[in-house]
Parts: C-alpha cells; structure tokens; sequence
C-alpha cells in the first residue's frame, strides 16, 4: 500500500467520487489506486481495528500492517468490478479475513498447534468485554464454520463476514447484499445462532 496518508475524508465524501476511482482503478489506472487511498485509508483502519479488537490477548497483527496486507490482495483483484464504495469495503473484509486467517494458521503452526487465535462472536457494536469473552472463539474454527454456512446459505455467510470483520452497520450491510435492513437483521440473528451451535465444544 502507498505511503499512510493523513485521516482520510471518506465519511463526508460524495460516494460518486470514490465509485468513479474505483472504476477507474479496476481498469488499470495507477493514479486512481494513488487517489483512493486518503480517501478509503480511514475506514479500511477502523474496519482493521474492530477485527482486531475481537481477537483475544496476545495478537500480534496491528491494524496498519492488516489494512496494508488487506490492499496488496485488493490491488491483485485484476477481474474485479467496483461498483460502490459498500461493494468495496466488503470485499476489504473478505481480505482482511483471510489475513486473519492465514496469520492465525501461520502462528498455530509455530506454536504447534497451541495458542489458537480467540475471536467474539458477540454483535458487531457490543463491547461489553465479558460477554466478548464468553463468545470467544478459534479464527480458524469460525472460518470452517462459514466455509459451512456457505455451502448450506451464501448470503447468510457473507453476512457474517461484512458484520464480524468489516463491523458494517445492519443498513451498510443491507446495502451490500441489496436487501433490506429488515431482512439483514433476521438473518443476522439466525446466523449468529447457526454459528454458535456449530461452534460449541
């Protein structure tokens, strides 16, 4: 990823801006991808950061090295078709999982098969630590789950990954799959359900 550039404007941009950068970036134009970044940077960091801050004591990702490992595997999407900014931010979470995912994988093997990686399952916006606790569970154990759900229901498991690593909201999250917030929400509930069932010891 270029340089960390300085808090970005992304909230308070006009999402047409970064749309036509994105499209622009998809076709292969490098000042796109140098334009996008103080315009994304801030959110892909807070999205970083709510992954992480999920993750149990004694990781040792920090949220610029995942954002950053996160766009160098954006930046080798060469077929993908941004659409929106949403669009965007939820495939940053597709990454960022398999970030997590690979780091986790990398450090069980170091440690030879100890010091899983804990994740919350808890609701994206709680952060009460303990019931956080009490939702732990193994990064590796919740990416076969998904790989589970999305065999059973696809959209149920992308759900999970935009709420739980990217922490979108119900409506950003609504808007990624184009359904409604309503719908998101049951869904949410049911999956988190599935999950904790597949995932109990």
């Amino acid at each position: 990823m270029p340089r960390t550039p300085q808090p970005d404007a992304a909230p308070g941009q006009p999402a047409p801006a970064v749309t036509e950068l994105l499209r622009a970036w998809g076709a292969g134009d490098a000042r796109a991808s140098e334009a996008l970044v103080p315009l994304v940077y801030a959110e892909l960091r807070r999205q970083a950061q709510r992954a992480l801050r999920r993750e149990g004591d004694g990781h040792t990702l920090q949220a610029t090295a995942l954002v950053h490992e996160a766009w160098l595997r954006l930046g080798g999407q060469h077929d993908a078709h941004w659409e929106s900014r949403t669009q965007f931010l939820a495939v940053a979470a597709q990454m960022m999982r398999r970030v997590l995912v690979d780091h986790a994988r990398t450090r069980r093997a170091q440690k030879r098969g100890g010091g899983a990686t804990q994740l919350s399952l808890g609701d994206a916006g709680r952060a009460a630590a303990v019931q956080e606790a009490a939702d732990a569970v193994d990064v590796l154990a919740l990416d076969d789950a998904l790989a589970r759900l999305a065999v059973l229901d696809p959209r149920k498991a992308r759900l999970v990954e935009l709420r739980y690593f990217a922490g979108l909201s119900i409506p950003e999250a609504a808007a990624a799959l184009g359904v409604s917030p309503a719908t998101v929400g049951r869904e949410w509930a049911v999956a988190r359900m599935w999950l904790r069932r597949e995932l109990a010891p």
